[in-house]
């Protein structure tokens, strides 16, 4: 595996065209249950794909073994991970340049929840990593990062850890100067960047930014 290359991930969760929008070329794309049919229905070949696939069908199963480059798949009650952690460690092992998760944020709150907790198994392996879907992208941090609004106008600050120290703000409309952020603080929420990009200083802890539209 050339660790350089950037790994995106298509989950089951909510895609749709604007997924599409993330590939460039060079990406290894890797399908989730089905997320490795999505791919194929827009003529894009998994080079990996993993999960129970109890979500697709039997036909849509063997299509997806017969393309994909390779495919592991499990049973879907004997199993400890979901189909988006086994995603996620698997690319995590192969210890790529960076780590996209498309279409994680869905209509399961718990499965939202776990994906978003599985930013700090990346976060832990050293590797970047971000979820996209079509109103927000989410990355966690832990040291100072330069932050680019792009097409996300909002952006809020939530402690995953306990407590973040030393928060402050370059670029923003409402600033912050070496703040603590325990959970349950709501102050960090819905903050403008009045720049093209700005930057979020942290001396401890694991802070999670949320790029959001309207």
């Amino acid at each position: 595996m050339n660790s350089a290359r950037r790994m995106l991930l298509f989950t089951g969760g909510n895609l749709g065209e604007w997924a599409l929008h993330e590939v460039a070329a060079g990406d290894f794309l890797i399908g989730i249950d089905r997320g490795a049919l999505f791919l194929l229905r827009h003529d894009l070949r998994p080079d990996f794909a993993v999960g129970d696939f109890d979500s697709v069908s039997l036909e849509d199963f063997h299509e997806i073994q017969q393309r994909a480059g390779h495919v592991v798949s499990c049973d879907p009650i004997m199993k400890d991970l979901t189909d988006t952690d086994m995603g996620v460690t698997w690319a995590i092992q192969q210890q790529p340049q960076e780590i996209v998760i498309l279409g994680a944020l869905g209509t399961r709150f718990d499965h939202t929840l776990a994906n978003v907790h599985l930013l700090r198994k990346s976060l832990d392996a050293g590797i970047p990593c971000r979820i996209i879907d079509e109103k927000n992208e989410v990355l966690l941090i832990d040291r100072p990062t330069e932050i680019a609004k792009g097409r996300f106008p909002h952006i809020s600050l939530l402690p995953l850890s306990q407590t973040v120290t030393g928060i402050t703000l370059y670029g923003f409309q409402y600033p912050l100067h070496k703040a603590t952020l325990t959970i349950g603080d709501s102050i960090g929420i819905s903050n403008v960047l009045v720049a093209a990009a700005g930057k979020i200083d942290v001396r401890t802890g694991q802070l999670l930014v949320i790029k959001s539209t309207d």
